[in-house]
């Protein structure tokens, strides 16, 4: 299996009804944007982070040849089902409304969302503490829907293309406390830049909103390609290279069944 950190986009991929050749080409969509310490360029141009090292292991216990093509955050979806790429690995939950549109593999990490603040505001994760407050999220995510839901009718919701661009405006005071993924603010908060803030905690959870997890987000029928990365999630954390990975980046497993 050849893993490819390339730009390619004009590779054609055909999902063949009688399976997934052992060298077939997939095309595997992540945010353009950076996300660390999931994905981001480093100083070379290569995509370098903890998905990115996930997918790898996965396109090759799947015995899948992958080219990792990235699209803007708000434009993956209908990248996927306009066939411009053939699965989303990009930190996307499986949730129920995204299900009416894609399909997901089975979930290869789980982690709480969190708000994140100034260590001298005293608030909690709760809309009453929040009431009044300015709070980002970024575009098109489960957490713009769950302030959307849980805090819009007494805060103010602020939102961004990116997540880097809600962390900086956290860091100039441009807004009381955002709302994202406990494991990118955990290397938000550790970083310079964030040395500001800390996590406040989790918000109440809500499945419906929040998801069960991050999948692999593929096109309604593609079945051959989700059983293969089903197959390549269950490989690596069955023989503990999800495991060996994640020590690398986190001080605990963010997978939970």
């Amino acid at each position: 299996m050849t893993f490819k950190k390339t730009f390619a986009a004009g590779i054609a991929t055909a999902l063949l009804s009688a399976g997934i050749a052992s060298a077939q080409e997939v095309k595997i969509g992540i945010a353009a944007e950076p996300y660390p310490p999931f994905a981001s360029l480093n100083s070379s141009g290569e995509w370098e982070g903890w998905e990115i090292e996930v997918i790898d292991a996965v396109c090759t216990a799947a015995k899948l040849e992958c080219v990792l093509t990235p699209v803007a955050w708000d434009g993956i979806i209908p990248s996927l089902t306009g066939g411009q790429i053939d699965a989303i690995m990009a930190s996307m939950s499986i949730t129920e409304e995204r299900q009416k549109t894609i399909d997901f593999s089975d979930p290869y990490y789980n982690t709480p969302a969190v708000i994140v603040a100034d260590k001298s505001l005293e608030i909690e994760p709760t809309p009453e503490s929040l009431a009044g407050k300015i709070i980002g999220v970024q575009a098109s995510t489960i957490h713009q829907a769950y302030a959307q839901e849980y805090f819009d009718e007494n805060s103010e919701l602020r939102v961004y293309q990116t997540q880097d661009e809600a962390n900086q405006d956290l860091f100039a005071g441009r807004v009381d406390a955002i709302q994202a993924d406990s494991i990118a603010m955990a290397d938000f908060v550790n970083s310079d830049a964030g040395a500001c803030c800390e996590i406040k905690g989790a918000v109440a959870s809500d499945p419906a909103i929040l998801g069960r997890g991050v999948g692999a987000g593929l096109r309604k029928g593609d079945d051959d390609l989700r059983e293969a990365l089903n197959e390549g999630i269950a490989t690596i954390l069955a023989d503990g290279t999800h495991e060996e990975i994640t020590s690398r980046y986190f001080d605990a497993s963010i997978y939970s069944e």
